[in-house]
């Protein structure tokens, strides 16, 4: 199969040849890597690579893949990052519109016909700016001999993957890992990866989130070997019993190599390392892939995972095989917890659940969306700092190693996919949905699923995401009473939150557990509860944190007292979005807006409204947070 370009103007053609999506477990050759956390069966591909920048995709260099291509004059850029940040294109921030809007005329393809396929809107536009990245590598030693997939964890937004010039595949979905099989083609030395990123396909119409708008590969990329045995797929099912009694099941997906045959043994231990549960089970013969079920099996009393207590127990599945070597370890850390709605009240382990939360967008004045390990542990010492219990992925998700610091650390999450189509049914600040996307439009549908579906798929093992949510402000429809049926048929363990059935109420029954509102005043919310209210009532989104905001949180956190079926909220939100630059006067280093580049449409400021300054200073409405955060708890 050769890349089409035109796949950028098809919202039904949103990935090619990708993987599909798994769980995030780890896996190593053996225990001591494990332990040693040196894992030679991984190779990151991370660091400087060759990279041209190009105005529109009619004039990218098109054959930059092939091997004979003389890049000696391509530039020299660092991955993981955004273009912009690099120094090319320019930055862009808005909220709601499109960033388009005023400057071309642009619907979603099928919005106003069923003849509107929206050729050429991408693929042929003048402006939609193209990155052409180049990268040789050798294989590391482990990795040789063996089937090998890469890994990239977030590329925004449409990306084309080549390996020695040979097509690996097409994805669109900016933050989810999209996983490509180079087995065919890889070489053990001199092998060329080449990468094409483009800014905007019709991906952009469902990524119309409150941020700047970059575009590059801004997470890690990474091959991975896999052994002769191998688990493609865990999905492990803790249960938490009213006695306090725990239970363990597991699905597993394994794939043996042809002539190989094992065993599986999957074993859980408390926190002392003592054991609590071994189970084995033998493994076919020679099967690409195979699944396997372990049944519910009793563990006896536990320690529940909770928001003050965050209990976690250690599992691992090792494959031997058969000569009983071992060949593959997976470890994952687990926890015992049970989220429900009891009389309308959302309980975790028995308990009203009060979320004491916040929105938070993956930020870093000097480098945007692309952050690391260092600045996840400042947000997380942030948050316990000042009593916060709760984070919404806003409005997307975020990096792998987040969701295990709030496992660590007892913060509760509402793991949003990666959906916001504002721009279609809001327009000048009025619900206006004559061509919104997804609503229910069939060639839309298969793409929005995906989202959601990665979303399940990745985080499903942490007991940290007590709630799914189906994405942000995209109204409602029936590609999303889709997404919310096929959470519900997959998993009873969570419950699912969806902000946009307040503005189409045909839909509040067969989208959300949650009665979720934004922005909402204390008389709203007594309005809603005392009118013999359907679900319980969380604000998704509350005390916009814009200049000198939060003085009237005190209103809010009295309910709490007043209603056992409101539970709290989001604050708008976690930290600015700004970046740092060199003033052109003073020579200083200032933190630059939304509008400060010269960009429009823009929403300017707005960019700025969250309880941390964009360089994790605290503001002085934290004090009004940490107060009331920790008042009600």
């Amino acid at each position: 199969m050769n890349a089409d370009i035109r796949w950028l103007d098809d919202p039904e053609i949103f990935q090619v040849n990708r993987l599909p999506a798994h769980s995030d477990h780890e896996y190593y050759g053996n225990m001591e890597e494990l332990q040693s956390k040196k894992n030679s069966l991984a190779q990151s591909l991370n660091g400087t690579w060759q990279f041209r920048y190009s105005e529109n995709a009619m004039s990218r260099p098109a054959d930059f893949f092939r091997t004979d291509y003389d890049a000696s004059d391509f530039d020299t850029i660092q991955v993981p990052g955004h273009i912009e940040m690099a120094g090319y294109d320019r930055n862009h921030y808005i909220n709601t519109m499109y960033p388009w809007g005023g400057h071309i005329y642009r619907r979603p393809a099928y919005s106003l016909c069923s003849t509107d396929t929206g050729k050429g809107m991408f693929s042929e536009a003048g402006y939609n700016p193209a990155g052409s990245f180049r990268k040789e590598f050798d294989l590391d030693e482990g990795l040789l001999g063996r089937q090998i997939h890469i890994c990239f964890e977030g590329v925004e937004q449409a990306v084309y993957v080549w390996l020695n010039g040979f097509f690996a595949g097409y994805a669109e979905d900016s933050f989810t890992p999209s996983e490509f099989d180079l087995t065919p083609w890889i070489k053990e030395k001199g092998n060329l990866l080449a990468v094409e990123v483009h800014k905007r396909s019709t991906a952009a119409f469902l990524e119309d989130q409150d941020f700047f708008r970059f575009f590059g590969i801004f997470r890690s990329v990474t091959l991975y070997a896999k052994p002769g045995m191998h688990v493609e797929e865990l999905w492990v099912k803790p249960k938490l019993a009213p006695s306090g009694n725990g239970s363990l099941g597991a699905e597993l997906k394994i794939s043996t190599a042809e002539g190989m045959s094992g065993r599986m043994e999957l074993s859980l231990e408390d926190q002392n390392g003592g054991p609590l549960l071994k189970y084995e089970m033998p493994l076919t013969e020679g099967r690409c892939m195979e699944r396997y079920v372990m049944e519910e099996q009793a563990v006896g009393p536990v320690e529940a995972w909770d928001l003050c207590r965050p209990c976690l127990y250690q599992l691992y599945v090792r494959l031997y095989d058969a000569e009983d070597r071992l060949v593959e370890v997976v470890p994952y850390r687990t926890g015992f917890r049970r989220i429900e709605i009891v009389d309308k009240v959302i309980r975790l382990n028995g308990k009203r659940l009060i979320l004491n939360g916040v929105n938070r967008h993956e930020w870093s004045a000097e480098h945007g969306r692309c952050i690391g390990m260092e600045e996840m542990e400042q947000d997380m010492q942030i948050l316990l700092r000042n009593r916060i219990n709760a984070v919404r992925t806003c409005h997307y998700p975020d990096q792998i190693p987040w969701y295990r610091l709030c496992d660590e650390n007892g913060i509760c999450l509402m793991a949003e996919a990666n959906l916001e189509s504002h721009g279609s049914w809001q327009k000048m600040g009025e619900v206006e949905p004559s061509w919104n996307v997804p609503g229910s439009l069939p060639w839309w549908k298969e793409a929005v699923l995906d989202r959601i579906r990665s979303n399940f798929e990745l985080f499903k093992n942490h007991p940290s995401v007590l709630f799914w949510s189906l994405g942000n402000e995209s109204y409602a429809g029936d590609v999303l009473q889709a997404a919310n049926a096929w959470l519900k048929e997959k998993d009873d363990s969570r419950l699912i939150h969806y902000e946009g059935v307040f503005r189409n109420r045909s839909y509040e029954d067969t989208i959300s557990d949650v009665e979720s509102r934004m922005y909402a005043s204390p008389a709203e919310i007594r309005d809603y509860l005392e009118h013999d209210p359907k679900k319980p009532l969380i604000l998704c989104e509350y005390m916009h944190d814009m200049g000198n905001s939060l003085g009237g949180m005190g209103s809010y956190m009295e309910l709490l007292d007043e209603y056992e079926m409101y539970q709290g909220g989001f604050i708008w939100d976690f930290i600015d979005q700004a970046i740092f630059a060199e003033d052109g006067v003073t020579g200083q280093k200032v933190l630059r807006y939304g509008g400060d580049y010269d960009d429009r449409p823009s929403d300017y400021a707005f960019s700025g409204d969250g309880i941390v300054f964009a360089d994790r200073r605290e503001k002085p409405a934290m004090q009004e947070v940490r107060y009331y955060y920790g008042k009600y708890r």
